[in-house]
């Protein structure tokens, strides 16, 4: 039977620099990837309902480490530094890819990824390479089409729909949905769909309770 996870009750853990300093007793985490200015953080706010859980910044690029959120024991939330935007150094991103690819690579309790994308701005280069390297690595991934609030319901659909058209060949590792920090639109989708990664230890990490990529 799967667990129920507390989402409300999220609490900042630790922020690693790298892979060795990350929770030695994790059972289950899920890690939110995206470019620096797609709202990460605001998303990590409004699944768990805090306002200042995960810290947001006009300035893309501020979350540099590994920063993890206890939801229950052994089974935790990561927020990682985001890729693409960040206005920081050329070694400073060559340092942060490195350790988010080793992440990715070894992290044997990360369960799946959420990457959020602007709805306004699908697919942009490091957009595609992550999902292509998830592809590759067959890493279960939830789609967040954020600032959907931005567009009217019907515009943000049709965007929907051509994104899971793009991806239809992978549906059965990416599920794709529209989400809104700003008026919680997809909160519960995300619940559900996290629900499976995080609660038990062996979960199949199918698509659920979203848009399978492809799905019309």
């Amino acid at each position: 039977m799967p667990i129920s996870i507390p989402y409300r009750e999220a609490v900042y853990l630790i922020s690693a620099p790298k892979l060795e300093l990350c929770p030695d007793d994790s059972v289950a985490e899920v890690a939110f990837i995206g470019r620096s200015n797609a709202g990460k953080s605001s998303a990590i706010n409004a699944l768990t309902d805090q306002n200042k859980l995960a810290r947001t910044s006009k300035t893309p690029g501020r979350t540099q480490l590994l920063n993890y959120f206890t939801l229950l024991p052994g089974r935790y939330l990561v927020d990682v530094p985001g890729f693409g935007y960040a206005k920081v150094s050329a070694s400073q991103k060559q340092q942060w890819q490195k350790q988010l690819v080793r992440y990715l690579e070894e992290r044997e309790p990360l369960k799946g990824l959420v990457m959020l994308m602007d709805i306004r701005h699908p697919f942009m280069d490091s957009d595609t390479m992550m999902i292509q390297w998830c592809v590759k690595a067959a890493i279960p991934l939830r789609i967040l089409l954020t600032k959907a609030d931005k567009l009217a319901y019907g515009a943000a659909k049709s965007t929907l729909l051509q994104v899971c058209k793009e991806l239809k060949e992978h549906a059965a590792l990416i599920s794709v949905q529209l989400f809104s920090s700003v008026n919680g639109q997809g909160v519960d989708e995300l619940k559900a769909c996290l629900n499976g990664w995080l609660g038990e230890t062996e979960s199949e990490a199918a698509p659920e309770e979203g848009e399978a990529a492809g799905e019309e």
